[in-house]
């Protein structure tokens, strides 16, 4: 199947510049492409790893992506889908974020054909006078007043510096062409104006017949009509230390029947034939979750790794077990993350004083003896019936935490103080 056609059938395709001159090109040679981002933040979110879902696709293919980590774009500031000015960065923001987003895309795409550049390279040696006699004068107002990402922002106001940031995409398309050999540019549905003032750069200053393409992916959307990507605690990040693997892994899991096919032929690089027999399960055994858990399972194994997989697979399975006590530390650390927590002393304490005065997860003594006896107390996945019991945190969990269940799904993380 050419890659183009794969895509389409996955869905992720909303707009081609030429799509028969695209397929054409990519039967016949493996071509160079790009996507960019800008260091906003120092990590991509899932709602920005779908372009590069497809920078992914086109690298197994043969082709050789090249991404941009926008320096010189992310100091100007993108107007894409936003109603007002983005407040500008320091130069010290921008180099620690192009450091982590060069590591995370590093890890994604590996070292082997593959390219990651930053405009600032280019863009900074551009003095005024250069920019506007060699590119300003190619740029049409009229035309980009009626790009959309401009439009929408006429009502509010919009900057000249982010009003340049087309002209400033486009010229990174010039350059990549050039130098790299880039001959398509993909992004989201909210770049189709910057690449197509990208295409038309190019084909003014190289020639009507220069092979420029350009390919944007469809917004996403759940099947309730909300935006793909949030949660009620926010967004789901590729970085570990804001979303644990583990919390990365259940965000997939968690998805609704009607998303998740749709969601594997977006995020996974399963083949036809394995998602068409994983659709069918939803409809005969949606129960089973068997297609929730292939996707949790691939995307977290593509993000994170395999060893990523096994501990959040682990930590699920303890969870609803409540056989904790084979959890590492770490594991635990990622599966008790957003959970109600305590901290208590590093000391023994009977069982009653300790769910009473240390922890405050009994109401009074009465309450926590009658818990106890009735089996609904399990400490570090053990039953204690006795009150008698004493409780020594040094025990498990290389002395740093202790779990406390109550009744059958109700968890505390004890933090042992140091």
């Amino acid at each position: 199947m050419n890659i183009i056609d794969e895509l389409t059938w996955r869905g992720a395709v909303n707009q081609v510049t030429d799509e028969e001159g695209l397929r054409e090109l990519t039967e016949n040679e493996k071509i160079g492409l790009y996507c960019g981002t800008d260091p906003t933040g120092d990590s991509l979110h899932i709602g920005h790893l779908i372009p590069f879902m497809m920078l992914k696709r086109f690298q197994l293919a043969g082709h050789h992506p090249v991404i941009i980590i926008g320096g010189g774009t992310g100091a100007i500031g993108d107007p894409s889908g936003r109603k007002t000015e983005r407040t500008l960065q320091t130069e010290s923001q921008l180099e620690h974020n192009v450091k982590a987003l060069t590591n995370q895309m590093i890890k994604l795409f590996g070292t082997e054909n593959f390219t990651i550049v930053n405009n600032y390279d280019w863009l900074s040696k551009l003095s005024m006078i250069d920019f506007l006699r060699d590119y300003g004068k190619l740029f049409s107002v009229n035309t980009m007043l009626n790009k959309e990402v401009v439009a929408s922002r006429l009502e509010t106001g919009i900057s000249y510096t982010e009003f340049t940031y087309q002209i400033l995409q486009s010229i990174d398309f010039l350059h990549l062409y050039r130098h790299n050999d880039v001959h398509l540019q993909i992004g989201g549905a909210d770049q189709w104006g910057n690449i197509t003032s990208g295409i038309d750069l190019i084909h003014k200053i190289e020639g009507p017949d220069a092979k420029a393409f350009g390919l944007t992916i469809p917004l996403m959307l759940k099947a309730d009509g909300t935006k793909f990507g949030k949660t009620a605690g926010g967004a789901v990040w590729l970085d570990p230390e804001k979303t644990t693997p583990y919390e990365f892994y259940q965000f997939w899991i968690n998805q609704d029947d009607r998303d998740v096919v749709k969601y594997l032929k977006y995020f996974t690089f399963l083949s036809k034939e394995e998602i068409d027999a994983l659709a069918e399960k939803v409809k005969t055994e949606p129960w089973k979750r068997a297609a929730q858990k292939a996707l949790a399972r691939e995307v977290t194994k593509f993000v994170h790794g395999e060893k990523a997989v096994e501990e959040a697979e682990r930590i699920t399975a303890a969870l609803f077990s409540g056989d904790v006590a084979q959890l590492s530390a770490s594991e635990i650390e990622q599966g008790f993350k957003n959970m109600p927590s305590v901290e208590v002393a590093n000391q023994k304490q009977n069982i009653i004083l300790w769910l009473v005065d240390d922890t405050k997860i009994e109401p009074s003594r009465r309450q926590a003896r009658e818990d106890v006896k009735n089996g609904a107390i399990r400490i570090n996945g053990e039953q204690i019936t006795d009150e008698n019991a004493e409780i020594d945190p040094s025990t498990h969990f290389d002395g740093k935490f202790v779990i406390v269940r109550k009744g059958k799904k109700r968890y505390w993380l004890a933090r042992v103080k140091k």
